[in-house]
């Protein structure tokens, strides 16, 4: 079978992710395709090459979530122990949410076709979504009479607001990229071809950004989700300091200064 995630940096220090399972459209339920998803991010935070990620999918849908074919043939995550299926979960699929969260560099979900189940949330785990307008999300789990074991329903709330989550998770409905756009599910939405070249853009104008700041205001804003305001000053304060001390700190206020006294003297 194909590698299941393929992972592409360019010289500018963007990488490139991609589901690489079009003949599931890009199932991620699958125990391979979990565990090439934690290895791309693993290998992301310990490349220092890497400034930003985009996550897209192979071929016409971005990920359709679990595995039909799998879980009909009973070969999913479904044990006739449901001790077991517990474990399946907590040792596989959940596995990514936390490493998504674990994360310090920041990553665009290029959403080019269909985000279903847990492909939906998927992009929720990502820290930007743009959409093609062929993309369409679903948190459709009870239309198979699931419910979102992946962390959705943790994540979905947080991103669209409780009412929205609710009105997504309980009818399990698309939400086709325009309405995606109008619920702040993607802040963009573009030509399928204009896709990637969009993702890249965006990649671009906080790559151009000192790599440790970047990294240490995800962590700040991460972290602000589920935190105490006085917390999160907390640990603001340590990484002020760091960042204080860094030649890229240094390099920018020179260049800032050198800028307005060029203005000042025109």
């Amino acid at each position: 079978m194909s590698e299941p995630v393929l992972y592409d940096v360019d010289p500018e220090g963007i990488c490139l992710l991609t589901l690489n399972r079009p003949e599931t459209r890009n199932a991620i339920s699958d125990a391979d395709v979990v565990e090439a998803l934690l290895a791309a991010l693993q290998r992301l935070e310990r490349d220092d090459a890497v400034r930003v990620a985009i996550l897209t999918g192979a071929g016409s849908a971005f990920s359709s979530g679990g595995n039909l074919r799998a879980m009909g043939s009973g070969s999913g995550l479904r044990d006739p122990d449901p001790l077991n299926t517990r474990r399946n979960y907590r040792n596989g699929i959940q596995r990514l949410p936390l490493a998504f969260e674990a994360l310090d560099v920041p990553v665009i979900a290029a959403v080019n076709g269909p985000a279903m189940g847990a492909g939906c949330d998927l992009t929720l785990m990502c820290d930007l979504r743009i959409g093609s307008t062929n993309a369409r999300f679903a948190e459709n789990f009870v239309k198979l009479g699931l419910i979102a074991g992946d962390g959705g329903s943790w994540l979905l709330p947080r991103i669209v607001g409780f009412s929205k989550a609710c009105e997504m998770a309980l009818t399990g409905d698309p939400v086709e990229a325009a309405e995606a756009l109008a619920i702040g599910l993607v802040s963009a939405v573009t030509e399928p071809e204009e896709l990637l070249p969009a993702a890249k853009a965006l990649a671009r104008r906080i790559a151009t950004n000192p790599r440790h700041a970047v990294r240490m205001t995800k962590r700040l804003l991460r972290s602000s989700c589920a935190a105490r305001l006085d917390t999160v000053l907390d640990m603001a304060a340590p990484m002020q300091a760091l960042a204080h001390d860094t030649q890229d700190h240094r390099d920018a206020v020179e260049r800032l200064r050198y800028s307005d006294r060029r203005c000042r003297f025109r």
